[in-house]
């Protein structure tokens, strides 16, 4: 491995940061309402086709009667308010790192704004935990949104239920197939069809609550409070279905920097969350009059002649709900690399002008192998919602401990406003997630499982990479000493060398092998050093940081936001500090690929180590990783304990 970018280490805080900024968010806020809509709400805004059914039919079954009825759709209603409405497009959405959101940008924001702090290595952990769970999300997702779409058609007509999970399986393959393509076409239309959608769904809402105008009543939150004191057990078991009502709210926050704050939160309150408290009184209305209508109150809302063009809308939509989960899981990805906790992998590039597509083909077929794995062992979306649950609330309650930090460390609220606020999210969120902790033998494991198998490799990476920093420096030549003594014993040659080095501090091992083993010295020798910032985007003033050692040699750190291509060709071209002009066609890279050999030393245990290395061989080329020219780089090995 050429160990050759520095990130934020665990408990660190970064090289000084420029003044990054964000996603420019230019054009009118309808505009980019628009388009939060098709991308941002495609997950909540399909939670309809799932949520009320599974309350009343799912593994903890409530009695099919008003007290019922009404309490969990006052419950759902307010935790929409609650949760999406007063912590995420309120509160959290204000605690953006230079215009960006997500879990992997609030701690990078919290990294670099308390360093040192004894409880960071704490809340590093937790969000590295809730990244995890992120990739749990996304697997699952998009197999219970397509599944919850398509069983209309066995809904409608039941004798095609055995075509259910062939049909989902075939849609999510071409789905999968096609990311390498891009999505910025695709994604025009996004848009107006979640709009379509969301009308669709208001409407035939209005028309079940006018035949039955008293469910509206069901908004106020006493009725909620009255199913818990009347029915405390089955109301609580039941949280485990109903926050199905709020899946998708954490990507109000980390979709932001696509879109920006206003409009999503224009779109949310103006659109989405009116639209989905109309279609839950409907479909409520319609329970109450109808209790057979239980199989899918969703598709049952529809009259007979609109039965097949809402199921092309709401599979339509499930698609969509989809590729945003996907889009997202590679954004996720490319802020873990940068940041650290990750091996480098092939980011590809499928737009010219918008530089946050991109495709990870790693990223997408282990996706897409276990999205099927899923669909085929659970075959039915009311199966999966179990699994569903605890990826979601264990992010949600995750968020909470970042955002405390964020409240007492970085904006200094007074304890009388932060206190009752947080309170109140505790205790919403740990109720949902013990619910949800119910479900764990119905398939509550899964999302389990794969956050701690996620988390492991994740944390692995990240130590392996520290301990190897750690093992290189002990025994580094200051940069200084090794250029006198370099220089009159051995021969110069023209042209311009790159030495990729991993600190800004001693002698990259590339340097040392070539002077040992070559004997020679390019005419210009440059130390380049990589560093990833704890923010998005770095000024291009502040971009490079130039040392000039005299003899010829210099040390340049190079920086990046962790939401930046690092592509080490293009910036060298605007260097003019450093000598002459970089030209590729006289300049050579030279790598240091590490081959770890496990030991029995400190710091990780035998089979960590044993991963670490693993992960090690199958990291993508740095060659690749920072855009070098295929021939012009030369790597050169060695040997090194952990």
């Amino acid at each position: 491995m050429s160990d050759a970018v520095t990130t934020p280490e665990p408990g660190e805080s970064s090289p000084p940061t420029g003044h990054g900024h964000g996603h420019a968010h230019g054009g009118p806020v309808l505009k980019m309402a628009v388009g939060a809509i098709g991308v941002v709400f495609g997950d909540i805004g399909t939670s309809p086709l799932y949520a009320l059914r599974d309350t009343f039919a799912g593994h903890h079954p409530l009695p099919l009667d008003r007290l019922h009825v009404f309490g969990i759709i006052s419950l759902m209603f307010w935790s929409m308010m609650i949760i999406v409405t007063l912590k995420y497009v309120t509160v959290i959405m204000r605690a953006d790192n230079k215009g960006e959101g997500g879990s992997l940008a609030l701690l990078a924001l919290i990294n670099k704004s308390t360093p040192g702090r004894r409880w960071s290595g704490g809340i590093i952990l937790l969000g590295v935990f809730a990244t995890a769970l992120f990739y749990g999300d996304s697997m699952i997702t998009p197999a219970v949104s397509v599944l919850g779409a398509i069983e209309g058609m066995a809904v409608y007509q039941p004798g095609l239920a055995p075509l259910v999970v062939p049909l989902v399986v075939g849609i999510l393959v071409f789905l999968f197939f096609i990311q390498s393509r891009g999505t910025a076409r695709v994604a025009t239309f996004f848009g107006p069809i979640m709009l379509v959608y969301f009308a669709v769904i208001s409407v035939l809402g209005v028309v079940s609550i006018l035949q039955m105008p008293s469910v509206a009543w069901a908004l106020s939150p006493h009725y909620a409070v009255q199913m818990f004191i009347a029915d405390p057990f089955r109301g609580f078991l039941a949280m485990g279905a109903a926050v199905l009502a709020v899946t998708g709210a954490e990507a109000l926050y980390a979709d932001m920097g696509h879109f920006g704050r206003a409009p999503i939160r224009f779109s949310w309150l103006w659109f989405v969350l009116p639209a989905l408290t109309l279609n839950y009184l409907g479909q409520a209305s319609l329970l109450m009059r109808d209790p057979a209508s239980l199989e899918s109150p969703f598709y049952f809302l529809a009259p007979e002649w609109f039965q097949y063009p809402l199921l092309i809308i709401a599979s339509l939509a499930a698609i969509i709900a989809s590729q945003a989960v996907i889009s997202g899981a590679f954004s996720v990805t490319q802020q873990a690399i940068q940041l650290g906790f990750i091996p480098r992998m092939t980011i590809k590039h499928t737009s010219e002008t918008a530089a946050g597509q991109i495709y990870i083909p790693v990223i997408n077929w282990a996706l897409m192998i276990a999205v099927i794995l899923l669909v085929l062992v659970f075959q039915r979306s009311s199966n999966l919602t179990a699994a569903y649950g605890i990826a979601v609330t264990g992010a949600m309650m995750i968020d909470n401990f970042l955002l405390a930090v964020v409240l007492f460390q970085l904006w200094k609220w007074k304890p009388w406003m932060s206190v009752p606020l947080l309170a109140a999210f505790f205790l919403l969120d740990a109720a949902y997630l013990s619910a949800n902790l119910t479900k764990i033998p119905d398939g509550g494991w899964v999302p389990l499982v794969m956050g701690l198998g996620i988390f492991t490799l994740l944390t692995t990476w990240s130590r392996g990479r520290t301990l190897m920093r750690q093992n290189m420096a002990e025994g580094a030549i200051p940069i200084e000493v090794f250029t006198k003594s370099a220089h009159s014993s051995a021969a110069r040659v023209g042209g311009t060398a790159i030495f990729m080095a991993s600190t800004a501090s001693g002698v990259p091992s590339a340097l040392l092998h070539n002077i040992k083993h070559n004997k020679v010295l390019h005419e210009r020798v440059v130390v380049l050093t990589v560093a990833i910032q704890d923010v998005p985007y770095v000024e291009e003033s502040e971009r490079f940081e130039i040392k000039d050692l005299g003899q010829g040699f210099y040390r340049m750190t190079m920086r990046f936001g962790f939401l930046e291509e690092t592509d080490v060709p293009a910036a060298l071209a605007r260097v003019t500090v450093c000598g002459a002009p970089f030209e590729m066609m006289k300049t050579s890279f030279f790598l240091s690929r590490q081959t770890l050999i496990t030991s029995s030393k400190p710091g990780m245990a035998i089979w960590r180590e044993k991963l670490f290395s693993w992960m090690l061989r199958n990291a993508a080329s740095a060659m690749e990783f920072f855009r070098l020219p295929t021939n012009r780089v030369v790597e050169l090995g060695s040997q090194i304990e952990i």
